[in-house]
């Protein structure tokens, strides 16, 4: 980066420090066992644990949950991973009640109170729906509510088909106007290469603005456990940034990240919000 471009990192990074309405985004594979597909319920007390700290400190907290597929596969001792639509809308129904369990149980041990909300694509696109879902969310975090989000994949099959919530968190930040979308992933943040195949492919801590240079970096492998690649992260930073909304890739391996992101540290990969967008 020029002395320029670090400069505006560096101020960039420093006002995340005062986004209020943050939305962030957990994949499948940041909160289950890789051996087992079971849902790893330490990582999820500690990533309840940050998002309360959040809230306690005058935050307002969205979380975008995946996880139910992988928790009803689990649940109905499903021997292979599911690959009919059909087996994954079963699994995601199983699923998807006991995820919520979980974060009501661990939210209120934080004493916070968390809410589901399953959205599917039209719900977010076709009024009156779009401004319904809008007072929904408005409502809640009014009411000091924590909403839980995840694609309503028992009878939509746009998420099990193109993505991995990633798409979704980002269209969720720009309905609620938030100041800050974290994509929590497997990965550090976006690199020059695939990581996992050329030991020289470096960080990207900032990007300033998404062309079609830093699109050609969304090929990549896909988690043995979610739907999402980083193509799909990037599309969320489109959405994001499109909005006026500030996101940051960072790895979900350490969910004590939330926090510190929000310091000011240099975690991930922070994507600047379009210059003259409106803000909160």
């Amino acid at each position: 980066m020029n002395e320029q471009t670090q400069q505006l990192h560096q101020l960039a990074r420093e006002a995340l420090k005062n986004r209020k309405r943050i939305v962030v985004k957990i994949g499948s594979s940041s909160i289950v066992h890789t051996a087992t597909g079971a849902l790893d319920l330490i990582r999820l007390e500690i990533l309840v644990r940050e998002l309360c700290d959040l809230k306690n400190a005058g935050k307002e907290v969205i979380l975008v949950s995946s996880g139910a597929i992988a928790a009803g596969r689990v649940a109905a001792h499903m021997d292979h991973r599911p690959e009919k639509i059909e087996e994954k809308q079963a699994c995601a129904a199983v699923g998807q009640a006991q995820l919520m369990m979980i974060y009501q149980k661990l939210f209120h041990e934080y004493g916070h109170m968390a809410a589901q909300i399953l959205l599917t694509k039209d719900t977010v696109v076709e009024e009156p729906a779009r401004s319904n879902t809008i007072n929904t969310f408005e409502q809640l975090l009014d009411m000091n509510v924590i909403p839980v989000v995840n694609e309503n994949d028992t009878i939509s099959t746009y998420e099990i088909q193109f993505g991995d919530n990633d798409s979704l968190s980002a269209t969720v930040a720009s309905l609620v106007g938030a100041d800050l979308l974290i994509l929590m992933s497997d990965i550090d943040g976006l690199y020059t290469d695939d990581p996992h195949d050329n030991e020289w492919a470096a960080l990207i801590p900032f990007v300033s603005r998404i062309d079609e240079q830093i699109l050609g970096l969304g090929a990549g492998t896909r988690s043995d456990v979610g739907t999402g690649g980083m193509a799909t992260k990037l599309h969320a930073a489109q959405i994001a940034t499109e909005a006026g909304v500030d996101m940051v890739i960072a790895n979900g391996r350490d969910f004590h990240n939330i926090h510190r992101i929000l310091s000011g540290s240099l975690i991930g990969t922070l994507f600047l919000a379009k210059p003259g967008e409106e803000q909160r």
